[in-house]
């Protein structure tokens, strides 16, 4: 599932933010490709890790997407071995060496970045990763803010890196997505605040438009 997701001849849509047993069974049921649980306690969308056991039986349905920011190695590999997440997402500051740590384990990781610049873009290249995901620039709030970074620098960046797997978040609601898809073609597109009618609670018919975006 990781592979079809971050193959870039096949768009992808990850639904992020994700609380609720009932919308991640949907999300399944809908034949999304991904969905991100957050489990960084800060975040306005917040999933207990003890709350997070209807991921469980959602395996091989939908790859699921452990969002941490700068938690440290034994949160994440706990919920890895409870098979509760496929992916680690990182998206705070970890480091490089953090990220290659969970690699040489067998660990896939996605690794966000806060972009502001093309210079952010260029040292984003050799990140240790199976995936980039790419970002707005949001110090201390670690994505999820609805804005958008420079879609055609991202455009740029990734036709001069073509071998990266290259997610485009920030700022996509289903008015832009499919702009969004056609400026950037990335692997795939993830949303949270473009996907929902609260924080952590799904609209599906923002999800169904996203989908068709990408169909």
């Amino acid at each position: 599932m990781l592979q079809r997701f971050l193959d870039p001849t096949t768009p992808s849509l990850k639904i992020c933010g994700v609380t609720l047993a009932s919308d991640a069974e949907r999300l399944a049921s809908m034949q999304i490709d991904a969905l991100g649980a957050n489990f960084w306690p800060k975040s306005k969308r917040f999933l207990n890790p003890d709350a997070a056991d209807f991921l469980k039986p959602l395996a091989g349905k939908i790859l699921r997407v452990g969002v941490f920011v700068n938690a440290g190695p034994d949160h994440p590999r706990d919920l890895i071995e409870r098979k509760l997440i496929d992916v680690v997402q990182l998206h705070g500051d970890e480091s490089r060496d953090e990220s290659q740590a969970y690699l040489d384990d067998g660990i896939p990781v996605i690794k966000a970045l806060g972009i502001r610049n093309e210079d952010d873009l260029k040292a984003a290249a050799d990140f240790p990763a199976n995936g980039l995901l790419l970002d707005a620039h949001a110090p201390g709030l670690y994505g999820g803010t609805g804005k958008t970074i420079n879609w055609n620098a991202a455009a740029d960046f990734i036709k001069s890196h073509p071998s990266l797997s290259i997610i485009l978040a920030g700022g996509i609601v289903p008015e832009n997505a499919a702009e969004a898809f056609d400026t950037v073609h990335p692997a795939a597109l993830d949303t949270a605040s473009g996907s929902e009618s609260a924080p952590g609670i799904k609209d599906f018919a923002k999800v169904e438009a996203l989908h068709a975006a990408l169909s």
